[in-house]
């Protein structure tokens, strides 16, 4: 942990915040949620549906249907085969979840000749072990520093960039101001503005914005972009970022907490429910770009999944599989439907300079390639 003692690792997170904040004055939401979010994947056995063995606290798409990998597996394949199929290449997945999409990916990929080296970035031992069991001869990774640089490489990342930690600005009547977590009555965790003045890190465009407006932004995301844009300008590549957020700018807080698949307060319990914040799109095209990135686009992962071809693949897995057609259904439309996770979840396509363009976003022509 960055500012807690080793000694306080078996101790209630919140018992430790609130030490810390008695001696040294109230912390950022930003170091609040990345703290909670570190013990949080540490230790939680978070990915899984309600009923399934050992429960969870949310689902991911990989785990609602094998169409979702298979599909990003096949985007991937076209747009290496059709940049020149270049080798060695790599497959990198920024948390990774069960392994199940890695897993779904691989397989359709090989079905087109594409049998990337598969790197997994995962810190949790927990998970490692059960991507190992999803990929076997996965090669994991603490950050993306360690990724070869020798080859293209074919970057996914969903549902990662939400856990990342934000940090908010809140206009006050003595001006702008960091959101920061103090203690309030009952040693309970509240939110309270901070003493430094932040006016200057707001843009100049939002500054007269009316006392109680809430700017969100997050420096962590940034440096993810930031760096996974650069490996595609140096060793080409693409790159799809898919999680739940906005394409336009916004106002208001987005953090939000999760436990048992129900809503719950965000200082409840911290490091024992998933902490997350919906994902600024448009801030991330803008990062990308100041790298000479080629941003194809954010598109909601209902077309996206659409312009792919899923309701032709869960046709055709309902022909071979008969029995399984209402299941199948079902989770096809939990992933596309506008109410589910259709619209709510957003798809950002990154490639390199000179690379096609890919499936699925405003720019692509080419006839719509199909799971065979």
């Amino acid at each position: 942990m960055n500012d807690l003692r080793d000694e306080d690792a078996k101790r209630s997170l919140g018992d430790t915040f609130r030490r810390l904040i008695k001696s040294t004055g109230p912390i950022s939401l930003a170091h609040y949620m990345a703290e909670s979010n570190a013990r949080y994947y540490a230790d939680k056995k978070a990915i899984g549906g309600p009923s399934s063995f050992g429960g969870g606290d949310f689902i991911t798409a990989p785990e609602v249907s094998q169409m979702f990998g298979e599909l990003i597996g096949l985007w991937l394949a076209d747009l290496w085969i059709r940049a020149g199929r270049t080798e060695p290449v790599h497959y990198v997945e920024l948390g990774p979840g069960k392994g199940t999409l890695a897993r779904d990916a691989q397989r359709a990929m090989k079905r087109y000749g594409l049998e990337p080296k598969i790197h997994l970035v995962e810190t949790s031992r927990r998970m490692r072990d059960a991507q190992l069991a999803s990929v076997p001869g996965a090669i994991h990774h603490h950050d993306l520093s360690r990724i070869p640089t020798e080859g293209p490489i074919l970057l996914v990342a969903n549902e990662f960039l939400d856990a990342l930690p934000v940090r908010q600005l809140v206009k006050t009547d003595d001006g702008w101001r960091e959101v920061m977590i103090g203690l309030g009555e009952d040693e309970q965790f509240v939110e309270v503005p901070g003493r430094q003045p932040m006016d200057s890190a707001v843009p100049e465009a939002r500054r007269n914005d009316p006392p109680g407006t809430v700017i969100e932004t997050s420096p962590a995301c940034a440096s993810i972009m930031l760096e996974v844009a650069g490996r595609l300008v140096d060793q080409k590549g693409a790159a799809l970022f898919i999680d739940y957020g906005y394409r336009h700018g916004r106002s208001g807080s987005t953090v939000q907490a999760v436990s048992g698949h129900q809503s719950v307060g965000v200082f409840d319990a911290p490091g024992d429910v998933d902490i997350s914040a919906h994902v600024d799109f448009a801030q991330m095209e803008q990062v990308a770009r100041s790298r000479e990135a080629r941003v194809l686009g954010t598109v909601t992962q209902g077309e996206w999944l659409r312009a792919l071809g899923i309701r032709e693949r869960a046709d055709a897995l309902a022909e071979h599989s008969p029995q399984h057609r209402e299941a199948l259904m079902r989770a096809r439309d939990r992933l596309i439907d506008a109410d589910q996770m259709g619209d709510l979840f957003k798809v950002m396509g990154l490639v390199a300079p000179h690379w096609p363009e890919g499936a699925g976003f405003p720019n692509y022509h080419a006839d719509r390639p199909t799971t065979g």
